[in-house]
C-alpha cells in the first residue's frame, strides 16, 4: 500500500505509528474500510519515522489531525518517556488535535508515558492493554509453539490475554468516534488463563501436543541470549515475567465492554481462528 491513502471522509488525516506492528496493521486496515485517510508511520515507509531520529517526526506529522501511538519497542523502555514528550510536542505544534496512546497493563513506566499524554494538550485516549494473545502466532513465541515446547519463567499467575483484534476495535472507535476523549479503557480478555493453560488450548485447537515447561528468570534470560535476542528485548521480556506477571494483572477488566458495547473475544476464539490458519502446524 502507499503511504498515505486518501479517501473522502468527515476524518482527517491519521497517522499510525507502528503500522506494519500487531495492532498497527489492524488499526490501518479498519481505518482504511472506514473511508478514513491513513499515514503509516515505520522505518519503512515513505516518509520514513524513526523513534531515535526526532528529524523524520515533522515530515509525517504534516497535516496529521490523529495519532495512533504505539511505542517502539515498549514504553517500559528507557527512553520512552522522553520520546513520548517529545513527540506529542512536536505533534502539538504541527496541529495533531487528537492522539490514541497504546499502552502497558501494570507498568509503571507505562503509567508515566500516560501522564504524559494526558498533560499534552491534546485530546487523548488510553488504550491499556494486558498480554497479547497474537505473541503466541505473530511473535517470539510462535518458534516454540512450532517446535512443541514452550519455555517460560511463568508460573500459576494467571493472565487475562486480550485479543490484538480487540485493541484495533477500541483504537479505531476512539480515533474516529466521540465520547472516548479522557477515557483510559483496561482492554483484556473476559477471562484469566495461566501460560500452561494457554498453551494447552492452543495444542487443542491445533491438533498437537505442546509441552510447557517453566523455568527462572535468569535462566530465560541466558537462553534467549544463547539464541541471540538483543539485549533490549531480554530486558523487557525479564521485566514483564519477573516484575508485571506478579497477579497484579490477573483480574479482567472492563475497557472493550466499555468502549465497544460488547464483550471482548476470548483466548479458545483466537486459538481456534489462528489454528484454522494452520500458523501452528506449518
Amino acid at each position: 500500500m502507499t503511504n498515505t491513502t486518501r479517501h473522502t471522509s468527515e476524518n482527517g488525516l491519521t497517522l499510525v505509528l507502528g503500522g506494519t506492528g500487531k495492532t498497527g496493521h489492524r488499526v490501518v486496515e479498519r481505518l482504511e474500510a472506514l473511508d478514513v485517510p491513513v499515514r503509516m508511520g515505520s522505518r519503512s515507509a515513505s516518509p520514513a519515522f524513526d523513534w531515535t531520529d526526532q528529524t523524520t517526526w515533522a515530515p509525517v506529522l504534516r497535516d496529521v489531525e490523529k495519532v495512533y501511538l504505539s511505542y517502539y519497542p515498549d514504553l517500559a523502555a528507557p527512553g520512552a518517556p522522553e520520546a513520548i514528550e517529545a513527540f506529542t510536542a512536536k505533534a502539538a505544534e504541527a496541529g495533531v488535535r487528537r492522539v490514541v496512546l497504546l499502552s502497558g497493563r501494570g507498568e509503571d513506566e507505562a503509567r508515566h508515558c500516560e501522564e504524559i499524554v494526558q498533560a499534552s494538550g491534546l485530546e487523548w485516549t488510553v488504550v491499556r492493554a494486558s498480554w497479547f494473545a497474537q505473541n503466541f502466532s505473530e511473535d517470539y513465541l510462535l518458534a516454540p509453539v512450532l517446535e512443541g515446547e514452550v519455555v517460560l519463567p511463568a508460573g500459576d499467575v494467571p493472565e487475562p490475554f486480550v485479543d490484538a483484534d480487540d485493541i484495533a476495535d477500541v483504537a479505531v472507535a476512539a480515533l474516529t468516534g466521540d465520547g472516548h476523549t479522557g477515557e483510559v479503557y483496561e482492554v483484556t480478555g473476559p477471562r484469566a488463563l495461566t501460560f500452561a493453560e494457554a498453551v494447552a488450548e492452543i495444542g487443542q485447537a491445533a491438533g498437537r501436543t505442546i509441552a510447557f515447561v517453566p523455568v527462572a528468570v535468569d535462566d530465560y534470560a541466558a537462553a534467549l541470549k544463547e539464541h541471540g535476542l538483543p539485549d533490549d528485548l531480554i530486558g523487557f521480556l525479564s521485566y514483564l515475567f519477573g516484575t508485571v506477571l506478579d497477579g497484579r494483572n490477573a483480574r479482567p477488566a472492563d475497557g472493550v465492554r466499555r468502549a465497544l458495547g460488547r464483550e471482548p473475544r476470548d483466548f479458545a476464539d483466537y486459538a481456534r481462528q489462528a489454528a484454522a490458519t494452520g500458523i501452528w502446524t506449518s
